[in-house]
């Protein structure tokens, strides 16, 4: 009876134990994956760090300067298929504007630097400098050219001698004669001085005055006069 039992309770035991084992080759396995994940995360968590790290000792407009070498780096290529075709880019680039593009680029050219009326004199100095510049068109083959006959001596240093070393062209003179000639004429347009009437009534104590007078007789001359004809005659009620 007894050896019976025996054998009913090892196919028992075995059971026991292989399911033991099972479940702890299960728990090795989830052991081994978590493992491996938890290197997976801080290796990429390390290469997160270095790419951070990398973007903060970038300058702080690096982002807006690559899309803008990205930008023309395109419009460099689009050039190149158009000029490979025979195509003008200029009338390509048009083409493939859209009305709503053309107009919202319109608006912004119209909204760059806006004429904000006189604030003070550095910043009247500072457009008439962005308007100059502007109009600035540098002769890139001229440039080269110097560059190849002068090599280092074309970039001026603390020990160079500038003066009287340097002979403008014919028509660098001709366009600074013509900048000059316009500035000159819109000077005297707009610092034309208005005509002194002796004849006029003083009616102001001084300057200040006199210019806050003559807005108010602008907006409320019509208005106030009857009164002021009244109280000149000494009839007002």
């Amino acid at each position: 009876g007894s050896s019976g039992s025996e054998d009913e309770e090892r196919p028992g035991a075995a059971a026991a134990a292989a399911a033991a084992a099972q479940k702890r080759e299960e728990r090795l396995r989830k052991f081994r994956e978590l493992h491996l994940k938890r290197n997976e995360a801080r290796k990429l968590n390390h290469q997160e760090v270095v790419e951070e790290d990398k973007r903060l000792k970038l300058p702080p407009n690096w982002e807006a300067k690559k899309a803008r070498l990205e930008w023309e780096l395109k419009v460099e290529e689009k050039k190149r298929e158009c000029a490979a075709r025979g195509e003008d880019y200029e009338r390509v680039k048009l083409l493939e504007i859209s009305a709503e593009d053309a107009e919202r680029w319109e608006r912004k050219k119209k909204r760059k630097n806006p004429d904000l009326g006189f604030s003070d004199y550095a910043a009247a100095q500072l457009r008439q400098y962005q308007r100059l510049t502007r109009q600035i068109k540098p002769d890139l083959e001229e440039y080269e050219k110097l560059k190849e006959q002068y090599g280092e001596a074309l970039y001026p240093t603390s020990d160079s001698l500038l003066h009287g070393t340097h002979v403008p062209t014919k028509e660098g003179i001709d366009r600074m004669v013509t900048d000059l000639e316009k500035q000159i004429e819109k000077r005297e347009k707009y610092s034309r001085r208005r005509p002194y009437n002796d004849d006029a009534d003083i009616d102001y104590i001084n300057e200040r005055n006199a210019k806050f007078n003559k807005k108010a007789e602008r907006f409320y001359g019509k208005y106030t006069a009857e009164i002021k004809q009244n109280l000149e005659r000494g009839t007002a009620v």
